[in-house]
């Protein structure tokens, strides 16, 4: 059985405290600028929405004392490039970093239709979507979200950061190239055309955003976020 969750929402349609994720979309998607997030207990939901998202949103938090949250303080890593064409690692920075891009994929079924998209972090404005895609998987449709926004973010010139919320995609990335037993067969030629056309992008160019795991359990979903939890 799913452990009970607290979504605490500082900005969004009706702040509050929502026990269920539905309840917690409902009062954030499409309200600008909308912070919540996800806490383990009660108690630290309670200190969270009173203690105002100033000092709570966007932080890495240790367990916080269930009386009055005396002290928040990360346990993540920082992220430390190791090559010049940027590292796919998993490492999750301490606060976020708005000046970046956020993906996420949404699916129905798995494998089955994807579609995905790549929008600011700061303002949940989106930037590219793509979709729906027949017959995908969610992590090839991660993976081709993160190579899509590298491209996208090279065309501008930027070095801008770039989320994701899956390990998965984050290990292909590394390896520059998917691990996957989706078939190659008619019904899954487009998800696999652009596949083959993510992994030859990454082995002809070098880029040096950074590619960070989005810290879910600490900043709540991540803003590219489908809702379909």
């Amino acid at each position: 059985m799913a452990k009970q969750k607290y979504y605490v929402v500082w900005e969004g349609r009706s702040p509050g405290i929502y026990t269920s994720w539905a309840d917690c979309q409902a009062q954030v998607n499409g309200h600008t600028d909308a912070k919540y997030k996800s806490y383990e207990s009660r108690a630290e939901a309670e200190a969270a929405l009173e203690g105002g998202w100033k000092k709570f949103w966007g932080k890495g938090s240790a367990s916080a004392s269930s009386s009055s949250a005396k002290s928040m303080t990360s346990g993540s890593k920082a992220y430390k490039p190791s090559s010049k064409s940027g590292n796919a690692s998993g490492g999750e920075t301490e606060t976020i970093d708005y000046d970046s891009i956020s993906v996420d994929v949404g699916t129905r079924g798995n494998p089955g239709p994807i579609e995905y998209k790549g929008v600011d972090t700061q303002t949940g404005e989106i930037l590219f979507y793509v979709g729906p895609v027949e017959n995908g998987t969610n992590n090839l449709g991660e993976f081709i979200a993160i190579v899509h926004a590298l491209a996208y973010l090279k065309q501008q010139g930027s070095k801008k950061t770039v989320y994701t919320d899956s390990r998965t995609a984050l290990a292909w990335l590394r390896n520059k190239k998917p691990s996957t037993t989706l078939p190659r067969n008619e019904s899954t030629a487009k998800v696999w055309e652009l596949t083959d056309r993510a992994v030859q992008w990454l082995q002809t160019n070098t880029y040096p955003n950074k590619i960070l795991k989005w810290n879910t359990v600490e900043w709540g979903e991540i803003k590219a976020d489908f809702g379909r939890k």
